[in-house]
């Protein structure tokens, strides 16, 4: 039998989406030292981009839980010697038990599927970030309930995290207005994949406008560092501040996946605001993706 890999949201239906974050509520607020389901198991943990969240996440994930986890990176293996992916993926997955990669290229990860015998996670990608949306959600669902028929606002880079926002508005039914500038809007086959629960926006405050979450990230991501200038001058109107927040509706939430660079992409005094939800979200990868580690490898 085919693993059951985890490597965009479109991979889980609106009923799995909202299991796991009733259990990751669940795991959360119940904490129980002596359930070790993956007792024995090992996760072994590629990473080509340095991280904080991911990795700690993760490994705490599979500790708690009563496994292990193996961090590698192409510096310690063969991955960075031009060892072809389908061979690692062949070598890795007869070793351990389930593959989280957190790379570049999307293709990596799909690669890395079609060739292994156990699940595989996407911790990131230059074109999705699933992990991080299973977080963010669970966050929106402890404080406001189900997103469904709700207006999220994203602000800024049509960036990775902006796909999987737009993949989550399809899986959770919700409405998404996209703010970008020209030129970094979305991809627009994943856009129009979405249909009418996509819409775009000039201005920021016409996205914001009456939304109950709002959402951005850095301007310029881990790789783009060489255009962070030019960046800055193309997202001087994109920034999300008090006069953002004070369009979306009196109970809006606001979310960041981190770091976040405060006077770029969010104010201050946002970030650091009532409304602001960013440090719970990041807390919410570990609780999260134990739920997702129990989906995919406890599954009956």
């Amino acid at each position: 039998m085919q693993p059951r890999h985890f490597i965009s949201l479109l991979d889980i239906n609106g009923s799995e989406f909202r299991s796991l974050i009733n259990r990751a509520i669940e795991l959360k607020n119940h904490r129980n030292p002596d359930y070790q389901p993956l007792k024995g198991q090992v996760l072994g943990m590629v990473f080509e981009k340095s991280s904080t969240r991911t990795r700690i996440s993760f490994e705490a994930s599979m500790a708690h839980f009563g496994g292990n986890a193996i961090f590698l990176s192409p510096r310690d293996t063969q991955l960075g010697r031009g060892e072809p992916l389908e061979d690692s993926a062949k070598v890795i997955s007869s070793m351990v038990d389930c593959i989280m990669l957190r790379t570049f290229k999307h293709e990596t990860v799909t690669t890395f599927a079609r060739h292994s015998s156990v699940p595989v996670i996407n911790g990131l990608t230059i074109e999705q970030h699933p992990c991080q949306l299973l977080a963010d959600m669970q966050a929106y669902f402890e404080r406001r309930g189900d997103i469904q028929g709700k207006t999220v606002a994203w602000i800024g880079d049509g960036n990775n995290m902006c796909h999987s926002y737009i993949h989550a508005a399809t899986v959770l039914d919700f409405k998404l207005n996209i703010a970008a500038p020209a030129g970094y809007q979305p991809n627009k086959m994943i856009a129009d994949a979405a249909g009418e629960r996509i819409r775009f926006f000039d201005t920021a405050i016409a996205a914001a406008k009456n939304s109950d979450l709002i959402v951005t990230d850095v301007w310029a991501s881990m790789g783009q560092e060489d255009e962070n200038k030019q960046r800055c001058s193309t997202f001087k109107g994109y920034q999300v501040n008090a006069e953002i927040m004070d369009t979306a509706q009196n109970d809006a939430l606001f979310m960041h996946c981190l770091p976040a660079h405060r006077g770029e992409e969010v104010s201050a005094e946002v970030i650091d605001g009532p409304q602001s939800i960013v440090f719970a979200e990041a807390e919410n990868r570990l609780h999260a993706q134990k739920a997702l580690l129990e989906f995919l490898l406890c599954a009956k």
